[in-house]
């Protein structure tokens, strides 16, 4: 014989506690005007009878369905992984889900995510790295619920964020490569497109060399992608100059790693023959032999931060997310094998 599902309805608990069904809404969303008895004797009748609230329904009685959004840009990146488990962390701890969508860094796929997670209702919204658009900004402005930015921020500063100084973190990453006597210090940068992690880190470095009085070569600089792979490719343009750069700033950990693997590939070492130093402090920073040099960005923090503002925002214990409110984290140079002084 096929077995049958029976649904358990907020009636039937109503029914074997004998209390209203109001009564069971008030247990059931942790109501402290309900007697301690009274609680008992609900929870004991949705154990018995194996009860399920349905999240939709207490969403459209309440207009709020505890869930937040978060669109990733790239769920492989370990940078993100690591903002992801801020979030989740204190997402926990005030009683949020997360529903998190990978977006491939694909920017159509990017607008589509986050109009999908609207439609669900959703409470608010994380936009985790990645360049923010025309496109993302209209999107985001047909929205009725908070929004905050993780680890970017748009062009205007008109949405909250938290994040770094990518500008200034670059240029420390530069002068650490000057004060140990550098001058021929190449750039794999990201793409000037992306106003947070790819231009302002090249202004970092631009403003680095200005301060230090070095003149900035163009054949020092190319645009990588962020990842590993473009790291290895474009330090083979390095090794190819006539005057071949004493140092590398990467703008990524993972180009950095790439750069000192080419570098190896071809006999040299590092840093006894090239310095390498980069900005992101992922795990693999320091599992890399030379361990590398890496400005650090509080990833975690910055995922934890952004979920207590957007609670925040939720909750209307603060600012509208209409008005500016931008949160810069601290950023720190950490000190390991992979620059060497000249």
């Amino acid at each position: 014989m096929e077995r049958m599902t029976v649904t358990v309805t907020i009636y039937d608990v109503a029914r074997e506690a004998g209390v209203s069904m109001a009564t069971v809404s008030r247990v059931v969303n942790n109501n402290p005007n309900v007697k301690p008895q009274t609680r008992k004797k609900v929870f004991e009748a949705i154990e018995r009878l194996g009860y399920r609230p349905n999240a939709v329904a207490r969403g459209l009685a309440s207009k709020k369905t505890t869930t937040v959004g978060v669109v990733i840009p790239d769920i492989s990146n370990s940078i993100f992984s690591e903002v992801a488990r801020g979030i989740e962390d204190i997402a926990n701890m005030y009683h949020y889900n997360i529903i998190l969508c990978n977006a491939d860094k694909k920017k159509e796929k990017e607008i589509r995510v986050i109009n999908t997670l609207l439609e669900k209702q959703v409470d608010g919204l994380l936009f985790m790295g990645g360049v923010v658009t025309d496109e993302h900004i209209q999107a985001f402005k047909t929205s009725a619920v908070p929004i905050v930015l993780c680890a970017t921020t748009d062009e205007n500063n008109t949405i909250a964020s938290v994040d770094i100084d990518h500008e200034k973190a670059a240029f420390d990453a530069v002068n650490h490569l000057i004060a140990n006597g550098h001058r021929d210090i190449a750039m794999i940068s990201g793409t000037l497109q992306d106003p947070a992690n790819g231009f302002a880190r090249y202004q970092g470095y631009k403003k680095a060399l200005e301060a230090a009085g070095i003149p900035l070569r163009e054949e020092y600089v190319r645009i990588g992608n962020y990842r590993y792979e473009s790291g290895l490719e474009v330090t083979k343009h390095f090794l190819e100059l006539s005057e071949r750069p004493t140092a590398i700033f990467a703008a990524t950990d993972e180009m950095a790693i790439g750069a000192i693997h080419t570098l190896q590939d071809n006999g040299l070492k590092v840093p006894e023959d090239m310095s390498v130093i980069s900005v992101d402090n992922i795990r693999m920073a320091s599992m890399v032999r030379p361990q590398l040099t890496t400005v650090a960005m509080p990833m975690y923090d910055i995922g934890a931060v952004a979920m207590r503002l957007l609670t925040k925002l939720m909750n209307k214990e603060t600012k509208d997310a209409s008005e500016q409110m931008q949160v810069i984290l601290p950023h720190e140079v950490i000190h390991r094998n992979s620059v060497a002084h000249r």
